[in-house]
């Protein structure tokens, strides 16, 4: 801790809370911040039906569909996303958010309609998304600022079960550098807790079990891989899935090899969530980090900080739903609203050379 203060004390004499500043003393150490989130986009689609994907939400969200979802709304939604994207981490580092994971998506189009929202369109985020099987037709993606960072490669992982009728979210692998460094960044969106959260749990740890793999399947070719699972997982940093299954630990000094650091289950043991239900807070957006990113030698990058990014324009300001998180739809009628989860992010750290 003592430690930590120390740097904070550093980065503000340094005057460098920006992923390139320039020298300001050369006594004293720089440091690199950049950003990393994810959010769920609660429903971004766009008013067309895709004739290819067959998708139980794409009547829905058409201008004569049940939600009436027309140009004028889906634009708005586009403009309120875009509203809270480019605001993420930008309390310290002024280019915002450098990688962002993304859930409820329609397609690779929506994501291209947010891209060139006003708000955002000057960072020239690029975006790597695969078409999943997922029956309500959303996807996973991810956006990333070209100026930070650089993508080697990327693949689609499907989650198969016993049950053949079953298809869910893939989880997205995208590798490549920040900065110089190698990191390796999965997009997922676990099954969610529809018909109870027992009778659907082992679908979030079918899930897990799959995250696991590909941590693994890193892991195996770099020991010290630095590895961010982020997603919205449906599930609690306590629940069975996160902590047994992809192995989660909240006690960042005791974090084994084999496991994952999550910040989040502090937060979570406060009381503190992303989501709402039935007057109680869940934490289902999460970012896990692997053991190399969770120590104290900044000579490269480590974490440094995390948010829930929970302004007052993001909850409902009144009613019975106060303090909740302020949605696009509510009760079936439009509210015009955000969405139901709040964005996290957290920064990443080091020295620069």
């Amino acid at each position: 801790m003592k430690q930590l203060k120390h740097l904070v004390l550093l980065l503000i004499s340094a005057l460098f809370f920006s992923y390139t500043g320039n020298s300001q003393n050369d006594n004293k150490k720089e440091y690199l911040l950049s950003c990393v989130g994810f959010y769920n986009l609660e429903n971004l689609f766009d008013t067309l039906i895709d004739p290819d994907r067959n998708k139980i939400l794409q009547d829905d969200f058409t201008p004569k569909g049940q939600k009436g979802w027309t140009s004028s709304r889906y634009f708005e939604k586009l403009e309120n996303m875009a509203k809270v994207i480019s605001e993420l981490g930008t309390d310290v580092t002024p280019d915002g958010v450098a990688m962002l994971g993304v859930s409820e998506v329609e397609n690779i189009t929506v994501l291209q309609d947010l891209v060139k929202e006003e708000a955002i369109k000057n960072r020239d985020y690029q975006i790597v998304h695969y078409d999943s099987p997922d029956k309500r037709g959303i996807d996973v993606g991810f956006l990333y600022n070209p100026k930070y960072f650089k993508v080697e490669s990327s693949r689609s992982v499907s989650l198969r079960t016993i049950d053949t009728t079953f298809y869910t979210r893939d989880q997205l692998l995208v590798s490549g550098y920040l900065h110089d460094e190698k990191v390796h960044i999965i997009v997922s969106h676990w099954p969610s807790r529809r018909g109870g959260e027992k009778r659907s749990r082992p679908r979030r740890e079918a899930a897990a079990k799959l995250g696991k793999m590909i941590v693994d399947s890193i892991q195996k070719i770099e020991p010290n891989a630095k590895i961010l699972y982020m997603g919205d997982l449906n599930d609690d940093p306590t629940d069975s899935s996160v902590r047994n299954y992809l192995k989660g630990n909240g006690k960042q000094e005791a974090v084994k090899k084999d496991e994952m650091f999550n910040p989040w289950e502090s937060y979570y043991k406060k009381g503190i969530g992303t989501l709402a239900y039935r007057d109680a807070w869940n934490l289902f957006d999460q970012i896990l980090l692997s053991p190399a990113l969770t120590d104290k030698d900044y000579t490269s990058y480590k974490l440094y900080k995390t948010v829930i990014f929970n302004k007052t324009y993001l909850k409902n300001s009144s009613g019975q739903y106060k303090g909740y998180p302020f949605r696009t739809f509510a009760g079936g009628a439009y509210t015009g609203g955000y969405s139901d989860h709040f964005p996290v992010y957290l920064f990443l750290i080091k020295e620069k050379k």
